[in-house]
């Protein structure tokens, strides 16, 4: 389609201005904000106007409303290209360009009927190349009374012709390291060395089938009914194993019949250590694909799915570098548009200590449960171990759907973290909140006196409770009560605690962290729950009884908490009383734009108690 050029008189004139249009002319257009965005076009342009059709116009497609957009095109330019046409044309060139949002400023207005051009600014503001910026002209017809968009591919762009399109050459730094607080590695790079077969190259097919037995550990009849019915000159992967493995069985892998292909991989040491902290990558999920273009991703590439991984995506990937360009209908190029050079992602260090980790993860084995490991003076997580666990590795594997599919369907949810999503009722520990709210609201002191028969009759003897020791401690003392962790003196303590306020004990619950997410970044984490009386009439519809307060004292009843929960409560009391917001990222390393950076540690809460009363509680625990 051909350029419209026209000439004319100048005059100026504002958007809004009623006066009539005239020919020849020309105006000065000021930006109006758009009116809201509407699925359908909207009923009320102005056609006999050419300004009111062109902000009409520009005001859609910077909404992306390309509904809107097609409806006001010429009619014979509707005949000959469909909706869906004109609007992948564009979302194909927002894409390409990886645009995230248009500006469009019209300038002038020229008019020689029958026909108009709008002189407009359009800034497309990009992911990955900035903004580009560009002088472009709209121009429009009168038929019939009525103005028309006149739209042609270089209205997108001026560059653009009908056989010319938008194109892209992608530089990709390599993805950086995770790494423990030590050095040593969490994600790290490796050599996957996929091994497969060729039917029709095999020699000897039961050499090959003991000997691929050996090297991928796999029953011989797995192996070949992976290539039995496929075509003799493919190659079949069967799995990938490392390259140091590979190195090691080079003779056993060399038989003819056997290929081996080599890619570049990330590798997660000692069975994926860590795994829950560190996640794991993956290739690009479908539904966020158009969200990652519009980042500067290619969309073949491996991106974080859960853990640090994830968190610290744009960190570790660095920002993919490239050209932009125009190309003909041939792909031969034609004039360059922007360029951006690629910048290397940065090394995360976490927290963790690796060997801490798996000794922890040795320790739990497959038992259901959560290790935590704080450090007491800044919230740093030194282990932090979730059982059953993962082999994170299986996730890099495109050959390990078998074991990814046992892992998915595993009744215990080895993905789920229990040390942070985790919700269970503390028990016994709770007791430390229960003697600071009794030494606090009650004024108890180390020797408060009690006596543990084995059982306590306090709610009377229907609902006679029991100390863990049948025999009972006796008479035993506040502070020697937290060390033998006393059913009966803590029985005690809650009752007293409810007579003197019901919100007491709950209210020191919340002052001791429980009830809320510690605030702990990059992983997912669960409130837990800190019962009170407003929140049992509201879930249940009946009132706090003393029985409720008696239960909470020895962290029972409705009580839940998370281990990291927990963990930094008990490293509160071992520092002097101070609770700390824990974090998993220690530092990251600096980059070619970017200093070094270091987790500070964060106070963000006192215990409320007296530093005689914690050392009371410092001391049961020590006993």
């Amino acid at each position: 389609m051909k350029r419209f050029l026209m000439c004319g008189l100048v005059c100026l004139l504002l958007l809004n201005s009623a006066c009539a249009v005239v020919a020849p002319a020309t105006e000065t257009l000021t930006s109006v904000p758009p009116t809201a965005p509407g699925p359908t076009p909207t009923p009320t342009v102005d056609f006999a106007r050419p300004e009111r059709v062109g902000r009409e116009f520009l005001t859609a497609w910077e909404q992306g409303n390309y509904e809107q957009m097609y409806q006001l095109l010429a009619p014979d330019i509707r005949t000959e290209m469909s909706y869906e046409t004109f609007r992948r044309t564009h979302v194909t060139a927002l894409d390409s360009t990886t645009t995230l949002s248009i500006t469009l400023t019209p300038r002038t207005l020229k008019v020689e009927a029958p026909y108009a051009t709008i002189e407009f600014v359009e800034v497309w503001h990009t992911g990955m190349f900035d903004d580009l910026r560009a002088d472009n002209a709209l121009h429009l017809r009168r038929d019939e009374a009525q103005w028309w968009i006149l739209w042609e591919w270089a209205t997108m762009w001026p560059e653009l012709a009908e056989d010319h399109t938008f194109a892209v050459e992608y530089k990709i730094p390599p993805r950086a390291n995770i790494y423990d607080r030590d050095g040593d590695g969490l994600a790290i790079p490796s050599t996957i060395i996929s091994v497969g077969v060729i039917p029709e190259q095999i020699e000897d097919e039961a050499a090959l089938l003991e000997a691929l037995s050996q090297v991928l550990e796999m029953p011989p009849e797995e192996i070949r009914a992976t290539y039995i019915d496929q075509p003799a000159h493919w190659y079949i992967p069967i799995e990938e194993i490392s390259g140091e493995r590979s190195m090691a069985y080079d003779e056993l892998l060399s038989l003819p019949g056997i290929e081996r292909r080599e890619r570049q991989g990330r590798s997660y040491p000692l069975a994926g250590v860590g795994a829950h902290v560190v996640g794991w990558i993956s290739s690009l999920p479908a539904e966020d694909l158009a969200a990652y273009r519009r980042q500067g991703y290619r969309g073949d590439e491996w991106v974080g799915i859960t853990g640090l991984e994830r968190w610290g995506e744009s960190i570790l990937a660095g920002r993919n570098g490239g050209r932009l360009y125009t190309v003909d209908a041939d792909g031969n190029y034609v004039t360059s548009v922007a360029e951006r050079e690629p910048k290397r992602g940065r090394p995360i260090y976490a927290t963790l200590d690796r060997d801490l980790q798996y000794q922890a993860e040795q320790a739990l084995g497959d038992y259901p449960g959560a290790v935590v490991a704080i450090e007491v003076k800044t919230g740093a997580i030194l282990a932090m171990a979730s059982s059953p666990g993962f082999d994170s590795n299986i996730f890099l594997r495109p050959t390990a759907e078998s074991e990814r599919r046992a892992v998915l369907s595993h009744p215990e949810r080895p993905l789920f973290n229990r040390a942070t999503q985790g919700l269970y009722p503390p028990g016994s520990i709770f007791k430390i909140v229960t003697l600071a709210a009794g030494m606090a609201a009650l004024e108890l002191e180390r020797d408060s006196p009690f006596y543990c028969p084995g059982y306590w009759d306090g709610l009377g003897e229907p609902n006679r409770r029991y100390c863990w020791l049948e025999s009972g401690h006796g008479d035993i003392v506040l502070q020697d009560a937290l060390a033998a962790s006393c059913n009966v003196a803590f029985y005690e303590i809650g009752k007293q605690l409810d007579q003197a306020g019901p919100e007491i004990l709950p209210t020191y619950g919340r002052a001791f962290g429980f009830g809320e997410a510690t605030g702990l970044p990059s992983l997912s984490e669960a409130e837990g729950l800190m019962p009170d009386p407003e929140w049992k009439e509201t879930a249940y519809q009946t009132g706090w009884g003393t029985g409720d307060t008696v239960n909470l004292a020895i962290g029972q009843g409705y009580l839940l908490v998370t281990p990291v929960q927990l963990a930094r409560m008990v490293a509160a009391v071992a520092n002097g009383g101070t609770l700390y917001r824990p974090y998993l990222v220690d530092r990251i390393a600096a980059g070619m734009e970017a200093p070094a950076q270091s987790t500070q540690p964060m106070a963000v809460a006192q215990l409320p108690i007296t530093q005689a009363q914690l050392e009371i509680i410092q001391a049961g625990m020590l006993d």
